[in-house]
């Protein structure tokens, strides 16, 4: 779009937008304005009403007042007017002519209130303006009283007058007068483009002829000749421009052509700033491509991948390390590794601030200072370790090694790159952690902190697949609290809930990281062990039962209670192809616990799954 038609489009949108101001402000005020009138007329006519049958009341012709109101109600201001008394006027005089109660809710808020209620009710034909105007009880002091005819105090509500007026003549006279303000202002907008355009042209031609030979000097063509019809200080312009260039030609135009025989055309590097911005926005669209593609990922582990792919075939990087840092726990976990050994330390692993990089917030170059991390063990390598903070609970650390110090020129001028993919990443890595968040509480029990029997039956397919592939085993142990019912029902659930959480505790405390401990349901759980042996998962099962049967519960009243278990256990895979079974074996070991005494720990044998008994 030209710079003259632009102009001219923003002078007439700001001159319609004025224009639009002023009919909005005439409108409302007008509207404004008939209401108000209408208002004081009703205002005007409660008073004289009020007057009218003081009067009638004083001359004691109350029963003659129709034909009063019924030339006030004649008026052509008025659409229809009725009065409502008061409770107090009825129970004195009664309901009145034509039934003069409350009609409506405004009506019996009013007389309830004692404050005027106007209300405006509108629609595409009319608009009724409806006011509700109350009388009080006043005493003056003179003949005249209302305490002398109304068993009242003075300031109660004896009565309302309600008017309905038709004001929707301002609507049409409204319309009238927006139309004239808009005729006027439509003239205006035409003559003041005129004279705009008028005056605005040839400074607008001067601005493309300015343009057109700024642009060719950008590609280093100085021949362009300037023109202006504009006199005065824009043709002194003009020659000022025509005399630069024409120097400029003649200077630049020799450099340029002894430049080319010195520089082979394909090692020419772009130094021009339209080069440089075509390298900009062609990183921002890789990023942009980059970021919408990882939004729509459904894990992290998938976005990982996704860095990985950058740095392998974007970057070009041929060896490094991804790792994630748990801030709170203070660990780092390997993600990825393209072959062989971190040249961090364990140390690292376990303590993250061992990691140097992480505790700084800093990237880390091996050439900037012999031997700069502790925490490396580089053997000759040189390295680039670049940290990214995630959030407060998480951050990335990428560990790039080379045996070439000039590799390692070449990686360290692509940080700022890598940090841009890294920064893209990073809502969505956020976001997914918190989804695994968010899906391991799903997955835990709210009351004992163990995994819950949703999480045994959407992972023990996977755990089993895992233990079939590498030969591993798993003793399968079924806990239930003896006569737990009769803890809730004679102490109450507050008890019951504290055994079932020593339970969980005593768990966490026995098992080892790499076992399982799952809240069955109720007073019900599962422990599997990973890779025991029968000594050791029997050694297990003892110093939960003995651990659990020593516990002393307050119940109150300086009471404490002991329970005691039943366990059940059961082997992978030499009792069951399955772990579903073995769970169903270590259940039926309990079972037999439970009918033969309680309070034991029975290991799973073929000749129980035998008996008619067996659940």
């Amino acid at each position: 779009m030209k710079t003259k038609t632009k102009i001219l489009l923003i002078v007439t949108v700001m001159l319609l937008l004025l224009g639009l101001a002023t009919i909005i402000n005439v409108a409302l005020n007008f509207r404004d304005y008939s209401i108000k009138n209408a208002i004081e007329k009703s205002k005007m006519t409660a008073n004289i009403v009020e007057n009218g049958l003081t009067a009638h009341m004083v001359n004691g012709i109350m029963d003659k007042r129709q034909y009063f109101l019924d030339q006030i109600s004649n008026n052509d201001a008025i659409q229809s007017l009725w009065l409502v008394r008061s409770q107090n006027v009825i129970k004195q005089y009664g309901d009145g002519f034509n039934n003069e109660t409350p009609r409506d809710s405004i009506d019996e808020q009013v007389l309830t209130d004692g404050t005027m209620i106007k209300k405006i009710f509108e629609n595409s034909n009319e608009t009724i303006l409806r006011v509700t105007i109350p009388y009080k009880a006043t005493a003056t002091g003179g003949d005249i009283s209302c305490l002398h005819c109304h068993n009242v105090n003075r300031g109660d509500t004896l009565g309302a007058i309600s008017m309905e007026f038709d004001i929707s003549d301002m609507r049409i006279t409204g319309a009238f007068t927006i139309l004239k303000i808009l005729g006027i202002n439509l003239i205006f907008i035409i003559i003041v483009l005129l004279l705009i355009n008028k005056y605005l042209t040839p400074y607008t031609k001067l601005f493309a002829n300015l343009q057109e030979g700024i642009t060719k000097a950008y590609r280093g063509d100085f021949t362009h000749n300037f023109s202006s019809l504009v006199d005065g200080e824009a043709s002194q312009l003009v020659n000022h421009m025509n005399i630069l260039f024409k120097k400029m030609q003649e200077t630049f135009g020799d450099i340029k052509y002894n430049l080319s025989a010195f520089i082979p055309k394909e090692n020419r590097g772009e130094h021009d700033p339209l080069s440089e911005a075509k390298s900009i926005i062609v990183e921002l669209s890789d990023i942009y491509k980059f970021k919408k593609t990882i939004e729509l990922d459904i894990s992290k582990d998938i976005v990982y991948s996704r860095i990985i792919d950058i740095l392998h075939n974007k970057y070009e990087i041929k060896h490094f390390a991804l790792y994630e840092i748990n801030s709170l726990k203070t660990t780092r976990t390997l993600i990825h590794i393209t072959d062989g050994n971190s040249i961090c330390l364990e140390t690292s692993d376990k303590d993250s601030n061992n990691c140097r990089a992480y505790r700084t917030k800093s990237d880390v170059i091996s050439t900037e200072f012999p031997d700069l991390c502790k925490g490396c063990n580089a053997n000759g390598l040189e390295y680039i370790c670049i940290t990214h903070t995630i959030n407060k609970d998480a951050s990335l650390v990428i560990s790039i090694t080379s045996k070439s110090k000039d590799e390692l020129n070449r990686i360290s001028t692509l940080i700022p790159s890598i940090k841009n993919y890294l920064e893209a990443a990073k809502p969505v890595i956020e976001s997914r952690i918190l989804m695994d968040k968010l899906r391991d509480t799903s997955l835990r029990d709210a009351m004992t902190g163990l995994y819950n029997r949703r999480f045994l039956e959407e992972f023990i397919d996977k755990v089993m697949s895992q233990a079939l592939r590498e030969n591993e085993t798993y003793y399968v142990m079924m806990l239930d609290v003896d006569w737990f019912k009769m803890v809730n029902d004679t102490y109450g659930h507050d008890v019951g809930d504290k055994v079932i959480v020593e339970i969980g505790k005593l768990l966490r405390e026995t098992i080892r990281e790499s076992d399982l401990a799952i809240r069955y349901g109720g007073e019900e759980f599962v422990v599997m062990l990973h890779n025991a042996t029968e000594e050791g998962a029997m050694k297990v099962a003892n110093d939960i039962h003995s651990s659990f049967g020593a516990l002393l519960f307050d119940v109150g009243a300086g009471e404490t209670l002991q329970k005691t278990l039943s366990i059940g256990v059961s082997s992978f895979p030499s009792d069951g192809d399955t772990i579903w079974k073995c769970i169903k074996f270590a259940d039926t070991a309990l079972y037999s616990a439970k009918t033969t005494g309680r309070n034991k720990i029975v290991k799973y044998t073929t000749e129980m799954s035998n008996g008619d008994d067996v659940r």
